[in-house]
């Protein structure tokens, strides 16, 4: 009898910390909901719960650095916690940040979606979505490259760099900017114009001008920072199937898709 009462408490013991550990998480939670802190009395009551068990769950968190106390007696989410959370943020590869809203893209609009970065005179593709199957898919690659001036995640990054005339000039220096299509800016002149219309209007796009029938249009991902994008986020389509103006009239929905997984909606 004595050897089952040992059993039946060593199958006890797990149980009772595996609730206190969901209790913990729970709390935390809550806080994460509370940006001005929240009182103990209310978080009591958000989670049902006795005051002392939430207080005993808060405790472990503050000796952690997961959970401070203001100076109104309210609990915040601690700069601890704060800490780990970005630092885990800024060091996941730029393709697995933005994963998610490439597949919401391409899933909503049925269309390949791509994740690029500026090098040099080029874009480089880092990550890409293709629609379900079944439909025609693009034959972009991830690393692959294409001419900055001739795409519009290209486009869109340059506007960032070349602020006048001069800058796009020095950038084109004295190589020919190639063109891939008879709609791709060959001009220094033409370059310029049209990074001042992108950075007047916030997004960028193109008109075939790196393939004959795919258009695209493109937003800025801002990953590391609020001001200076980290690459773009373009949502291509064959033109037949979708056309540049359905991209532009659906602009506020990506928008706000793109800007939720951004550090801030661009100003730019």
């Amino acid at each position: 009898m004595q050897t089952t009462r040992r059993d039946d408490a060593a199958e006890h013991v797990p149980e009772e910390r595996l609730v206190g550990s969901d209790r913990v998480l729970a709390v935390l939670t809550e806080l994460a909901g509370h940006p001005d802190g929240i009182g103990l009395d209310d978080i009591a009551r958000a989670m049902k719960s006795p005051k002392p068990t939430v207080h005993r769950a808060l405790a472990a968190l503050r000796r952690a650095g997961f959970a401070n106390q203001d100076g109104r007696g309210h609990y915040v989410l601690g700069d601890e916690f704060l800490r780990m959370a970005f630092a885990h943020h800024e060091a996941r590869p730029d393709h697995l940040r933005v994963q998610p809203i490439l597949e919401l893209l391409s899933q909503k609009h049925g269309e390949t979606v791509h994740y690029a970065v500026l090098e040099g005179r080029s874009v480089v593709y880092r990550a890409k979505v293709d629609p379900p199957a079944g439909a025609i898919k693009l034959s972009s690659t991830i690393g692959g490259r294409n001419p900055a001036h001739a795409t519009g995640v290209g486009k869109l990054l340059l506007s960032y760099e070349l602020l006048d005339k001069e800058a796009v000039r020095a950038w084109v220096g004295d190589s020919p900017l190639e063109r891939k299509t008879e709609r791709t800016i060959s001009t220094v002149e033409d370059l310029h114009a049209e990074l001042c219309r992108i950075r007047s209007r916030g997004y960028s796009v193109d008109d075939q001008e790196s393939e004959p029938g795919v258009n695209c249009i493109a937003l800025p991902a801002f990953l590391t920072s609020p001001r200076i994008p980290s690459g773009a986020i373009s949502v291509s389509a064959l033109a037949y199937r979708t056309p540049l103006q359905t991209l532009i009239d659906d602009l506020p929905a990506i928008r706000a898709a793109v800007a939720g997984h951004s550090t801030e909606e661009s100003t730019h």
